[in-house]
């Protein structure tokens, strides 16, 4: 059946048109395997089954009738799409504590088996057909509301700036649909009842039309949008995984599938670093590449059908390594009481070392390079700084967009620090100029960066360009500082592992496996630990491996 998009045609390379998958339709047979996980109802017309904004809301199968899925729109409830006999409810916020984005209700008279939160995982599990024709469907139906802006928050502004960026990034990084307005008649329009005035812009408008946020922080958008997960306060975790780069998603994937209580925490979005890259084209079964965010997105599904809680957007302040279970500390006055936990808090962007460069961080400074920063810099001209493979993808990622790409690099060429296939494509590209030995000196602006010059230090010589996108890929440092001496770094910040971080004051007669840290049952995988091979193949490797060895460690609290 085909959703209801009122005036929009069907695009063949729309996730909608994949009709039969998107809403499949289950068999016979397979409606009376689900049947003993839930109860079947008979329910009238109108009957409201979930509303916008709750949480742990049950799955439904159609018996006989249909339910109707609806949004809520300026004019009222909007029905986007219908299930019919043997089809089900449902997308990705089922298999997390996420507040849902729309309605359902009984759009006739029928019956329906209803299936709570808790027996539709054992269902997922037990019958693993209908749990990958579930899984598949609940996937392309995130895409289709994202797609189509259904289920949308929507962001008010009258300009592209920082803050215009920071929430269009945390929520599409997040997997959440959004719609971004200008604030001229249809904005002002919709906003009449808020009394908002052009220099409170932007706003942000939630929970069916009703709630207006004034340029909200990360945290509080996560809060108003029921991102937010619940921490259970009173539970002590098997596994605490701080940080969601690759390292901590796939410790979370093997750790909640082994069946580990399970919580990752993550400050802004899953995907760390990586989930900044365009594509990545060297990651083992991916040839034609995939985007750092894709590859998060998956791994942040996984990882939330096996049953880890995600929770975010949280910082973690300290670690307290003195008693057992151990005790993370965070902000919002929260703290998390765990058995073992794994630092995979990877690293944070170095930045520009030049006179005003804060100025323009969001406002023509970006660390990133996806197609929102494409579209900003179309047809003009751009810089990239840097000389590594992120650096290399941005610049390629970037020459689809921008007229023109300037690389900076302070060396001679790229060879020592990035892909070959990277370096063979940035050579045959005409759109794109590598400029070695050099660095940038000055920027220019007033509330937008508007002009760049850089300078050659070999040949001294100066160029100044009216340019306003420049991106910074200068690689990062350990984001370590929230540890405050609990556990034993080296001299660049990096967590010591394994023999390096035991030669003095390690408690116990065996030795410290690979990845554990100088105190027992604390491990480190990823760009944070020292000496870790900074690839996200890499990362991803040893994000399993510290669940295997987190397996001894907890073992020997039984003992």
């Amino acid at each position: 059946m085909t959703p209801v998009i009122p005036n929009q045609p069907l695009d063949p390379n729309d996730p909608y048109t994949r009709t039969a998958q998107i809403f499949p339709t289950l068999t016979d047979e397979q409606i009376d395997r689900t049947k003993p996980f839930g109860a079947v109802e008979s329910l009238p017309k109108g009957t409201v089954l979930f509303e916008r904004g709750e949480r742990s809301v049950d799955f439904f199968i159609v018996l006989e009738g249909n339910i109707e899925i609806y949004e809520y729109a300026v004019e009222g409830p909007r029905v986007i799409t219908v299930h019919r006999e043997k089809q089900f409810t449902g997308e990705l916020d089922l298999f997390n504590d996420r507040e849902i984005l729309v309605g359902g209700r009984m759009g006739v008279d029928g019956r329906v088996v209803r299936v709570n939160r808790t027996q539709f995982r054992k269902m997922m599990a037990a019958e693993p057909d209908v749990g990958e024709l579930i899984m598949q469907a609940f996937i392309l139906r995130r895409m289709g509301f994202i797609s189509h802006k259904q289920g949308s928050v929507t962001i008010v502004a009258t300009e592209p700036s920082a803050d215009v960026l920071r929430m269009e990034r945390f929520l599409e990084r997040n997997g959440y649909p959004f719609q971004l307005l200008d604030f001229g008649e249809s904005g002002q329009q919709l906003l009449s009842k808020f009394a908002v005035n052009r220099e409170e812009l932007p706003v942000v408008l939630v929970h069916n039309q009703e709630e207006l946020l004034r340029n909200p922080s990360n945290l509080e958008l996560a809060q108003a949008l029921g991102l937010v997960e619940q921490i259970q306060p009173d539970h002590t975790y098997d596994v605490t995984i701080i940080g969601a780069g690759p390292a901590g998603l796939s410790a979370a994937v093997y750790a909640a599938s082994e069946g580990l209580s399970t919580l990752l925490l993550e400050a802004e979005a899953p995907g760390g670093q990586a989930g900044t890259s365009s594509k990545i084209e060297n990651y083992l079964g991916f040839p034609l590449g995939i985007s750092g965010q894709g590859l998060a997105g998956r791994a942040q599904v996984q990882a939330h059908k096996f049953g880890a809680t995600i929770a975010l957007p949280y910082w973690v302040q300290s670690l307290d390594c003195n008693q057992r279970p151990y005790r993370v500390e965070l902000d919002q006055k929260m703290q998390v009481q765990t058995r073992t936990v794994i630092v995979a808090s990877g690293a944070r962007y170095r930045k520009l070392n030049v006179p005003r460069g804060e100025v323009f961080e969001g406002a023509g400074i970006y660390y990133a390079a996806t197609a929102m920063e494409g579209e900003i810099c179309k047809n003009e001209e751009a810089v990239v700084i840097g000389g590594g493979n992120s650096a290399g993808q941005a610049a390629v990622f970037l020459s689809r967009y921008a007229r023109h790409v300037h690389m900076l690099v302070r060396g001679e060429s790229l060879a020592a620090s990035m892909s070959d296939y990277l370096i063979r494509r940035i050579s045959a590209s005409s759109r794109i100029t590598l400029h070695p030995f050099t660095e940038v000196i000055a920027l220019k602006g007033n509330r937008f960066l508007e002009e760049v010059t850089w300078m050659n230090h070999k040949s001294s010589q100066r160029e100044t360009r009216p340019i306003r996108h420049l991106f910074l890929m200068l690689g990062a440092v350990p984001n370590t500082q929230w540890l405050k001496g609990c556990l034993h770094l080296d001299e660049k910040g990096f967590v010591k592992t394994g023999a390096e971080a035991t030669r003095t004051d390690w408690p116990l007669e065996r030795p410290a496996m690979m990845l554990e840290t100088s105190v027992p049952g604390v491990f480190a995988a990823g760009d944070v630990r020292a000496g870790s091979i900074k690839r996200v193949a890499s990362a991803v490797g040893e994000g399993a491996m510290a669940v295997s060895q987190i397996h001894q460690a907890l073992a020997e609290l039984v003992d």
